[in-house]
């Protein structure tokens, strides 16, 4: 697929997504492959296309492939292209994807599925600056700047010798590493918001009513292990499956399997927990151990939000003067201890 202009906002304020972004800015406009790494549904694919845009080429194609999605054999000829005859079927010549990024970006995405073989050939086009297509023998010269993105740790598979070191050698001239939406907690709400406006104005409605306390609440705690898409997918279907459009969303729907009537999991599957083990030991200070765990999930608050008492407040599901008022009780200061170097 090849793209002329950027297609998504990217929407951050978190201080590792901001430095992120200054890294991508520093790199864009060098002429070197790139590797952008990160979790699944960190936005890869995103910020792969930001490295095109901002680099001097951002009026040549861009061209993104999904090699997971493509066999060896096909992944070769629509990488390198083909001549006619070079295979059953192919009755006229086929311009490869190095051809239609010629002067641009390709963007190789799930880098870590590509075979050793193929890996051998994308290293000579990086090294040569040349190709031949599937069938043919003519050099062709081409020109392209190669940005990988990948969820896997290549540095382990290279060890493993499932991933060519020469290769990512090359490949990880600089290595753009995306964070996790776990440690974007500043951004959680923004994306949140930005997500539920466009989908009601998908569905046709003249205004987003906001989220509630406890909805925020949830969106602020949860770990989001699938990321700024798992993000999306939840808020866009809590926004669809509201039932007054004019009212603040109070439910976030997480889990689409979430039901009633959940299938259940075969018995013999099933942890076997004695009641005995569940039992908390007795006798024991009720008052001591309530007192104890309250300050545990405080102080976990405050540190997760790095010392913003505001969000801390919403991950515990409590107003801000609520907090303050616990702070009190338990005489913690709310701020970061002072740097003991």
């Amino acid at each position: 697929m090849t793209a002329n202009r950027p297609t998504q906002q990217i929407i951050g304020e978190a201080p590792a997504f901001l430095e992120m972004l200054e890294h991508v800015s520093r790199a864009a406009p060098l002429d070197k492959p790139v590797l952008v790494v990160g979790e699944r549904g960190t936005g890869k694919e995103l910020i792969a296309s930001r490295l095109h845009f901002l680099s001097d080429r951002w009026e040549q194609p861009v061209v993104k492939v999904n090699c997971a999605a493509l066999t060896e054999s096909i992944l070769e000829s629509e990488l390198f292209g083909h001549e006619a005859g070079a295979f059953t079927g192919a009755v006229r010549a086929h311009e490869g994807h190095f051809e239609r990024a010629d002067g641009g970006t390709l963007i190789l995405d799930e880098l870590a599925t590509i075979s050793l073989r193929m890996q051998e050939k994308i290293l000579r086009v990086i090294e040569y600056g040349e190709i031949q297509r599937v069938g043919g023998s003519e050099t062709l010269r081409i020109e392209v700047r190669i940005v990988g993105s990948t969820n896997s740790d290549l540095q382990v598979l290279a060890s493993k010798g499932l991933f060519r070191k020469d290769l990512l050698d090359r490949l990880a001239f600089d290595v753009i590493t995306i964070p996790p939406l776990r440690e974007r907690l500043e951004d959680v709400l923004p994306l949140s918001y930005a997500f539920a406006v466009n989908m009601a104005s998908e569905l046709k409605r003249s205004f987003f009513p906001g989220f509630s306390p406890r909805a925020a609440s949830t969106l602020l705690r949860y770990k989001w292990p699938g990321n700024v898409r798992e993000l999306k997918n939840a808020v866009e279907r809590s926004v669809y499956r509201s039932d007054d459009p004019e009212r603040p969303i109070t439910n976030i729907a997480i889990d689409p399997f979430d039901s009633p009537f959940k299938l259940a999991e075969p018995q013999e599957d099933r942890p076997r927990t004695s009641p005995l083990q569940r039992a908390p030991l007795l006798p024991a200070d009720l008052a001591k151990r309530l007192d104890e765990t309250e300050r545990e999930f405080l102080q976990a608050a405050l540190e997760r939000s790095r010392f913003n008492q505001r969000m801390a407040a919403e991950l515990l599901g409590l107003s801000y003067h609520q907090l303050r008022g616990k702070l009190r009780k338990h005489d913690m200061s709310g701020r970061p201890p002072l740097d003991s170097a």
